[in-house]
């Protein structure tokens, strides 16, 4: 749209003359009373108990138990299936005001459709009556990367129209049995990047790819499969969503929405061919989900480049699809580089990386010249593109963190100084009118990494996978964002400050 063209070029434009460093000093005080604070985890990554009262296998388990993850599963995981109340009593200890968390489509529905299993069930009446009893919001993910095994098996999973039908049965056993207590639902988490590791590159389960993509699938399109992927999953969003709104938010008063992954992309130099570049590359990652949601249909700019390879919404799929949420969500890392590469549209077949268009991969790469960059400020700049793109709709920061090797060193200083430039540029963001509503730091446990298994972490507590007990113990980040939360009315000037008072934070405190 020629509209969001000229935001994203007056954004780029004007970013010099927009406050983007972050604040340095802050404290919980200074956001609004309603904006809630959490972290998160999801249900494969933490819960374990992979072969335990009834659950059936999901299509990570089949993933990583062919040995792709270097040997990693999550069959044990963080343990938190027998744990949760101990978990549940850290996040007090932390201060915590939300947790947001997945339930398992398996656990629930060992087949993906048919009876719903009584263990599973109670597992996560359990886990939210103990959120809610002490005082923490349960915030739900429908789907975090994982479905039953069974659906994939037997129509292939996202593939097929009736995984709509299938999803939306799942969703409302979830809003008939937990909806009561539980106000704020998202159906897919990081829909975009889902259907890419997943459809296109094979390189994540279910693992469907075809060349130029990916090589080791033994079966797929890359040239096609995520589009229809995606076309299916907004579809059963939109359904799930109308489900929501027609049959119980009246009486429970909750509100749905969906995720996505995002950089924010700048172009790599001011040359008109790479700023067009970085406005595509928004539109590919972003517009994608983005522009059905609010206007109906995709982005003109993937229309033109796809052609019939990209699926079209019917009048009714596109009314029903637009406006089906109450918030979006996003998960936001850092940002990209991007310089144009059109020459990749005159390959003779062509996957949703070349349909872009722009230098992504090897500029990703290239952290020796700073071209992949985890400034804070690009989270300042990414909610003003919502704010002026998409009619500044409620957002939640589902995700946000530092990855660092999974090791015993509690001591994560680059961790604390991420969380305090992030959510120092989340506070301008809101100053400058951002309808932001919530921030969760990810993730709450050191757990099994879909993109690293257990060699990498983002943790705020540190777990050895080799102790029995898995005992929880506080990093610095973990002290951190508690002297945050708790601390009202002082303000936070990061590490420094932190490191001079950490006499009043005990590790003993915070270890189960």
């Amino acid at each position: 749209m020629l509209s969001l063209s000229h935001i994203f070029l007056f954004l780029l434009v004007n970013i010099s003359v927009v406050e983007v460093l972050g604040v340095d000093k802050f404290s919980r005080d200074d956001f609004p009373p309603d904006f809630v604070f959490g972290s998160g985890t999801s249900a494969y990554q933490v819960e374990g108990a992979a072969n335990e009262d009834g659950r059936g296998p999901s299509i990570w388990d089949s993933f990583s138990h062919s040995g792709k993850m270097h040997g990693d599963d999550g069959d044990i995981a963080c343990d938190q299936y027998h744990k949760y109340k101990d978990d549940v009593q850290l996040m007090v200890d932390t201060g915590l005001e939300a947790y947001r968390f997945s339930i398992s489509w398996s656990r629930l529905i060992p087949n993906g459709r048919g009876p719903v299993n009584p263990k599973g069930l109670q597992y996560y009446n359990n886990l939210i009556n103990e959120l809610s009893s002490n005082g923490i919001q349960p915030h739900v993910t429908l789907h975090h990367s994982d479905f039953p095994q069974a659906l994939e098996d037997k129509y292939g999973g996202w593939l097929s129209r009736e995984m709509v039908k299938d999803f939306t049965a799942y969703a409302d056993v979830c809003f008939r049995n937990f909806g009561d207590r539980v106000l704020h639902w998202t159906t897919m988490n990081e829909a975009n990047i889902f259907v890419k590791a997943g459809y296109e590159s094979g390189f994540l389960p279910p693992e469907h790819c075809s060349p130029p993509s990916g090589t080791n699938c033994s079966r797929g399109n890359s040239s096609t499969e995520p589009y229809l992927a995606t076309h299916h999953i907004l579809l059963a969003h939109a359904s799930v969503a109308r489900l929501y709104k027609e049959k119980y938010q009246d009486q429970q008063h909750g509100f749905i929405g969906i995720d996505l992954f995002a950089f924010w992309f700048l172009p790599l130099t001011n040359k008109t061919e790479d700023v067009i570049a970085a406005r595509r590359a928004m539109d590919f990652q972003i517009g994608w989900y983005a522009d059905p949601l609010v206007y109906g249909d995709y982005p003109d700019v993937m229309k033109k480049y796809l052609g019939s390879r990209l699926p079209a919404f019917t009048n009714f799929e596109s009314n029903l699809v637009k406006g089906s949420f109450d918030f979006l969500a996003l998960n936001y890392y850092g940002m990209l580089y991007i310089k144009d590469d059109s020459s990749k549209l005159n390959m003779e077949v062509r996957d949703l990386d070349a349909d872009m268009a722009i230098g992504l991969t090897a500029i990703q790469n290239d952290i020796s010249v700073n071209k992949f960059s985890i400034e804070p400020w690009g989270l300042q700049e990414l909610l003003e593109y919502f704010k002026q793109a998409y009619g500044n709709p409620p957002i939640y920061i589902h995700e946000n963190g530092k990855r660092s090797l999974h090791n015993s060193s509690l001591e994560d200083e680059p961790r604390v100084n991420y969380l305090h430039g992030h959510i120092g540029a989340l506070l301008n963001a809101l100053r400058n009118g951002s309808n932001t509503r919530g921030y969760f730091q990810w993730s709450f446990l050191d757990l099994f990494e879909l993109l690293g298994g257990y060699e990498s972490s983002y943790g705020l507590y540190y777990i050895d996978m080799d102790d029995p007990d898995l005992k929880r113990q506080p990093k610095l980040s973990a002290h951190w964002y508690s002297h945050f939360l708790k601390t009202k009315g002082v303000s936070s000037d990061g590490f420094i400050k932190l490191e001079k008072n950490l006499t009043s934070f005990s590790h003993a405190h915070f270890s189960q």
